[in-house]
């Protein structure tokens, strides 16, 4: 985990000409997925996602680590890693993209975004805007998103077999609460 919040970190950075200023950083980041199908609903969760933000370009990235996910059933986890996601193959997601909108930071309020970027999953690019929300409240601030995944934009491949079992599409729910790069505390 302590390598990819460096690698984000290293990232920001290196597209960054902006202070550490301006940097939060969150590295439990709480992401799930969802599909619902005809025969069987699918849930996993992790809270092991990485996040940088930085607040003076809008430039946002997250990355998680595929086999961290939990689900209900073992089985259902099995082959989710190995069937599907090939997890080690392509161990990672990874979002790198940019608030479309200049949100105060220094002012509490729930601000809607729309964030574009380029996202990351099964070894696959793809452009995407996804929308958003960030709150900020005593100076703590939090992001929270909801996107659909179509499995077939990133060559992730359901057997017919198992059609019925898993949806096309997969729901994704983002959350995640930053702190300061500034002294690694809450800001308040």
């Amino acid at each position: 985990m302590k390598f990819i919040t460096i690698a984000l970190l290293g990232w920001m950075v290196h597209f960054t000409q902006a202070s550490a200023q301006g940097l939060y950083i969150c590295k439990n980041a709480r992401i799930t997925l969802f599909s619902s199908a005809p025969i069987e609903d699918i849930k996993a969760s992790t809270s092991t996602g990485a996040s940088v933000y930085n607040a003076s370009t809008g430039e946002l990235a997250f990355s998680l680590s595929i086999s961290s996910f939990q689900f209900e059933k073992a089985l259902m986890q099995e082959h989710f890693n190995s069937d599907y996601m090939e997890s080690d193959k392509f161990p990672k997601a990874t979002f790198k993209g940019k608030i479309q909108e200049q949100v105060d930071i220094s002012k509490d309020g729930t601000y809607a975004i729309m964030v574009t970027g380029d996202l990351t999953v099964h070894g696959v690019t793809q452009k995407r805007s996804v929308p958003g929300t960030i709150s900020v409240k005593n100076g703590v601030i939090s992001m929270s998103s909801e996107f659909m995944v179509k499995c077939a934009d990133h060559h992730i491949t359901i057997p017919s077999i198992v059609f019925h079992n898993i949806a096309e599409n997969i729901k994704m729910n983002v959350s995640a609460t930053y702190l300061s790069n500034n002294n690694n505390t809450k800001t308040k």
